[in-house]
């Protein structure tokens, strides 16, 4: 979730930790809510089938849920807020307090161009970055992964979840699990860390074996819908973080999970790669 970015603060307000008020700088980030997983355990967490696994450091979760409260009072609804201030359709994010080291893609549609467009039914692989049906920014808030893991998230005004790409037979699984893809990865996903070797890192929520929820593995041709399911969404991400200088972990909530049901959006975490790993 991105909320308030450059939206006035008040600055005799405080989160309940007593650190700050807003969304924080990069700098915060790294003196008051150090890192609670590596980028393997993160990816960990993410192919377990158990998006709820993906924690926000709870001292920021605190500064979060009070400036949410505040916005909820200025624009009616956090929906009011991320439509009419925040969410810069067409255009690069401008309001982020957090910086990105990607080059923003030439590949970008003429100005104006996708108005006159038929409207896809659903989020395509092949839409234009600067495409005034989506919104790309810096999530405001990140969850608790290492500073240098840039967590972007895709705004967009057309669903990703659509009964075109998701066959019944699949359906109540998506709902419940979501979707989610790697690219640019050099090691198999078999040799990420057992989720069990991880929880000792979700032990301040009281993550389990037993508290996970997601779907047992499908048969092959129902794994094969599921990667069928998230091939737009794949596509896309490979097309603005290039797999030769970045690796991407990426998701989209199942609605349990969503924070805002009503905008759909794609989670994406991109680590630029070390000059040892382009030069091999």
């Amino acid at each position: 979730m991105a909320i308030g970015a450059n939206s006035k603060q008040d600055p005799d307000a405080h989160s309940s930790n007593g650190i700050g008020y807003g969304p924080p700088t990069r700098q915060e980030l790294l003196e008051h809510y150090p890192a609670r997983f590596t980028w393997p355990q993160l990816k960990a967490f993410i192919n377990s089938g158990d998006l709820g696994l993906l924690k926000r450091d709870k001292a920021l979760q605190l500064r979060y849920n009070a400036y949410l409260a505040d916005v909820k009072k200025k624009y009616g609804s956090t929906v009011n807020y991320l439509l009419d201030h925040r969410l810069q359709w067409g255009k690069p994010d401008t309001l982020s307090l957090l910086p990105s080291e990607l080059e923003e893609p030439e590949e970008t549609a003429t100005n104006g161009s996708q108005a006159s467009e038929a409207v896809p039914q659903y989020f395509t692989a092949d839409m234009p970055f600067n495409s005034d049906l989506i919104c790309i920014m810096r999530n405001d808030w990140p969850y608790s992964v290492p500073i240098e893991i840039e967590h972007t998230v895709i705004w967009s005004r057309v669903p990703i979840f659509h009964s075109s790409l998701i066959p019944s037979a699949i359906d109540a699984r998506i709902q419940q699990d979501g979707l989610w893809g790697f690219t640019g990865s050099n090691t198999p996903i078999e040799d990420l860390p057992s989720l069990e070797s991880c929880l000792e890192a979700l032990a301040d929520w009281g993550v389990t074996m037993e508290s996970i929820i997601r779907s047992p593995k499908g048969s092959h041709e129902e794994e094969e819908m599921v990667l069928h399911a998230g091939k737009e969404v794949d596509a896309f991400v490979r097309r603005r973080w290039q797999e030769s200088k970045w690796e991407t972990a990426w998701f989209v909530n199942p609605p349990r999970l969503q924070s805002i049901p009503g905008l759909a959006h794609i989670h994406v975490f991109a680590r630029k790669k070390s000059p040892e790993e382009l030069a091999s």
